[in-house]
């Protein structure tokens, strides 16, 4: 069933689980992720980011992954991810999306609150949800420790930052990467429980994809209600392939069953693992 963020978020939030956002960028990859949510019994995230949109345009994503939602027996929200635009945004809500994250994170606060509050005020009105990011999420590269705490949200500016916006969600930093790692993640998980405790919002983790269980599961533990992946997808529908063309396969339907299989058991492993048990 095709729900917002909002909807999906403050259950997790209560119970303390997290629910998986997987940005998919064609049919299979959706496919498999809502195969392994109606499995586990579990609500789920279909995303894309707007730096996606080269590799599948925004209007052909809703087209198939709003219908998709609106069959699944589970709840799944249709999310745009990372927008950098105002009017991107208004264009996925009028296609379908249910939510949205309005990325204003590299302008000062006082300019990232001013432009998202303007978002949240339009979204409420299209019953549609809006997470925003605070602090930065840098991409996977060796950076120092220094230069890593310089991304981290803080609780006092994250309390602040809700009180101006009315957002939904956050996003924050506390030490994950976009991309595949090139060093070993130091999560801050107690700057994680000062910020929910702060912010009495769900919380979102960006830079899952190659963190350990152990991350995953204190991280929720602290208050993170909605983990993003993209990259460990990517690589299992990839694998699936070469799998498949190894086992001397050379046509789609063949091919195209192996992705969707090696994506639905990667998925599944992190729904289950996120939801805790439940």
């Amino acid at each position: 069933m095709l729900v917002n963020l909002k909807e999906i978020l403050e259950p997790a939030r209560e119970q303390h689980y997290a629910v998986g956002h997987f940005n998919t960028l064609n049919v299979e990859m959706a496919r498999a992720v809502i195969r392994a949510a109606e499995e586990a019994g579990a609500p789920v995230i279909l995303g894309i980011e707007e730096r996606q949109l080269d590799i599948c345009p925004i209007d052909e994503f809703a087209a198939f992954s709003v219908a998709m939602a609106k069959k699944a027996r589970v709840d799944v929200a249709v999310h745009f991810d990372r927008g950098r635009t105002f009017e991107k945004c208004i264009e996925a809500m009028k296609l379908g999306f249910t939510s949205v994250n309005y990325d204003c994170s590299e302008l000062s606060m006082e300019e990232n609150a001013e432009k998202v509050a303007e978002l949240v005020r339009v979204a409420h009105a299209y019953g549609a949800s809006v997470e925003a990011e605070l602090g930065h999420v840098p991409e996977a590269i060796n950076l120092s420790e220094e230069e890593k705490k310089d991304y981290h949200t803080t609780p006092d500016q994250a309390k602040r930052y809700v009180e101006m916006t009315g957002v939904d969600a956050l996003a924050i930093a506390v030490g994950t990467a976009q991309g595949q790692y090139t060093f070993t993640p130091k999560v801050d998980f107690d700057r994680i429980r000062a910020i929910s405790e702060a912010t009495q919002l769900p919380l979102t983790l960006h830079g899952g994809s190659g963190l350990s269980e152990n991350h995953f599961r204190k991280a929720i533990d602290n208050g993170i209600s909605k983990i993003n992946i993209f990259t460990d997808l990517n690589i299992a529908g990839g694998q699936g392939a070469i799998f498949a063309i190894n086992s001397g396969f050379n046509q789609m339907p063949e091919i195209i069953q192996y992705e969707v299989y090696s994506m639905k058991v990667q998925a599944l492993e992190k729904i289950r693992l996120f939801r805790n048990g439940k």
